[in-house]
């Protein structure tokens, strides 16, 4: 039996669907683990990407700072972080929570830096026409900045979404849930199966949310969002 057909055994056995353990199973825990890490970093990122885009204040600072953010390698992370979370909390601090940060750093980056280029690259003009107009800084930013950033700040959280789905298999390693279970137990039951079957599902799950992400992204660059630009004032007459 090749390859494909050990691990489309696998993944077609209805026991491995049911049960303790079970494929359903582990795709609820790497999803919540995914979603809350994501969750967190959009909270702390986004709100810093969209004050150091309208200000322009820390601009180059921020940016350099997430590059070398990006090079972080998360199992490193992961083994520095452990000790601490493992001495205020032996379970979850051992199995969940440094794989949960670990993978809230790696997110950080995308969308940060997405939301600060999103609502820097808004065009300057219309800015001023909305302060003309009397906008008050923040009605400023809800109004047109925003809108019209969006398909910038989305592609940075579907960027963190994927890298974090792909990359949360590695808190397997430490005891964590998900569907790296079966990466770390096929390896040590030599069972080829369950190991690419693992990949398979992670691979999958992490195209799922790239395809939703994109259909996101095609529904925001409609032409409707035309209609959330705020018009220039007329000129005023010779």
């Amino acid at each position: 039996m090749n390859l494909v057909e050990t691990t489309l055994g696998w993944l077609v056995d209805p026991s491995h669907w049911t049960g303790p353990g079970s494929i359903l199973l582990r795709l609820g825990e790497h999803v919540a683990l995914s979603g809350v890490s994501l969750g967190i970093a959009i909270a702390l990122a986004l709100p810093a990407g969209i004050w150091i885009g309208h200000t322009e204040r820390f601009a180059a600072l921020a940016v350099n700072i997430a590059n070398i953010w990006r090079a972080l390698p998360s199992l490193a992370l992961i083994g520095l972080i452990l000790p601490f979370t493992a001495a205020i909390d032996p379970q979850l601090g051992f199995k969940v929570y440094p794989t949960l940060i670990a993978m809230v750093v790696l997110a950080i980056p995308p969308i940060l830096v997405n939301a600060q280029a999103g609502i820097a690259g808004v065009d300057r003009d219309l800015v001023e026409a909305a302060r003309a107009m009397g906008m008050r800084e923040r009605q400023l930013v809800r109004r047109v900045e925003l809108p019209l950033a969006l398909p910038a700040i989305v592609a940075g959280i579907r960027s963190a979404a994927v890298q974090v789905i792909a990359t949360a298999t590695l808190g397997a390693i430490f005891g964590s849930g998900g569907l790296g279970r079966y990466l770390i137990e096929g390896i040590a039951q030599r069972n080829d199966g369950m190991v690419f079957g693992g990949v398979v599902l992670v691979a999958a799950l992490a195209l799922a949310v790239e395809g939703g992400f994109v259909l996101l992204l095609r529904l925001i660059r409609a032409p409707g969002l035309e209609r959330m630009q705020v018009e220039r004032p007329a000129p005023a007459a010779a």
